[in-house]
């Protein structure tokens, strides 16, 4: 099985006509994405690649389509109200890639997808994979084989690179989520989590985290009292000096918090199998699998 997406779900591109958006819907599209339509404003009646259709709105293309999932690639300056008008039409799924959303317009963007249930992923992700059934986003579908490990990181590189590794010692997935490293997120570590707990085919989890913030202590807690699966760990930043952002808008230590070391010491803490380098993860996933 997987969590959040499968072969069954359907698909939205909002931004299919620019750039990034075409190059990926493409990409989707021949990984086996059930790509149902894409949303440009202004385009509405036209087609992608003579096969897809565009409307000018998501209501539109939601009632149309009956698409389950959209995802979005439009400029910083309009992500804000792209992630709420998918979330207004009815979408149950919404991953925003975009990156450099306002911190400001994530605090509004927040609160409304919670309060419609609706799922955000992102922004400032890349996205999520349940290989050979679906891809929504930038992952590299040629990296990823299925299996039982599901994967779960706040960079989109350092996703890449464990998944990578997994798959060269034969190690499949079962879904790979990229939650985005902004301030202020659609899903955060623990989300996932309990989606792979529930999962029945996801056996070991493989969690990404970096420096900066408190979600990683918080879901070690989670995984201490909540989680029977085991749990292998990484925090990437290690020799980050205080007071700098390193990479992601929320990687940055701010006094005591969201050191390297206080996450390492949450890990050992909840007794989580703890990487020291990206490819240690196959060691100590291999150990948890027999």
């Amino acid at each position: 099985m997987s969590i959040f997406i499968d072969k069954d779900t359907t698909l939205l591109v909002q931004g299919i006509t620019g750039r990034d958006g075409s190059f990926h819907a493409k990409q989707m599209m021949e990984y086996g994405t059930r790509v149902v339509g894409g949303v440009t404003p202004g385009k509405g009646g036209q087609t992608f690649e003579d096969s897809v259709p565009i409307f000018n709105t998501v209501s539109e293309a939601v009632e149309a389509t009956g698409a389950t999932a959209t995802v979005i690639y439009v400029p910083p300056v309009f992500a804000a109200d792209a992630i709420m008008e998918a979330a207004a039409a009815g979408v149950q799924l919404v991953v925003a890639i975009t990156e450099g959303v306002p911190v400001l317009d994530m605090t509004k963007v927040y609160a409304f997808v919670k309060e419609r249930g609706v799922r955000l992923i992102g922004p400032n992700c890349p996205g999520l994979i349940t290989p050979g059934a679906s891809k929504i986003g930038i992952i590299p579908g040629r990296i990823c084989t299925p299996g039982p490990v599901g994967v779960v990181s706040r960079s989109g590189t350092l996703t890449y690179e464990i998944v990578y590794q997994l798959t060269r010692a034969g190690i499949g997935q079962s879904t790979c989520v990229g939650i985005g490293g902004d301030p202020i997120n659609g899903t955060n570590f623990i989300d996932c989590l309990a989606a792979f707990e529930k999962d029945p085919d996801t056996k070991v989890v493989a969690m990404m985290g970096e420096i900066g913030g408190t979600d990683e202590q918080e879901a070690a807690t989670f995984v201490k009292e909540q989680m029977t699966k085991p749990v292998v760990g990484f925090i990437a930043g290690q020799t980050a000096p205080p007071g700098r952002r390193m990479g992601h808008a929320g990687a940055i230590i701010s006094g005591s918090a969201g050191t390297a070391a206080e996450k390492i010491e949450a890990f050992e803490a909840a007794g989580m199998g703890v990487a020291k380098r990206p490819i240690d993860f196959v060691d100590l996933v291999r150990a948890r699998l027999s």
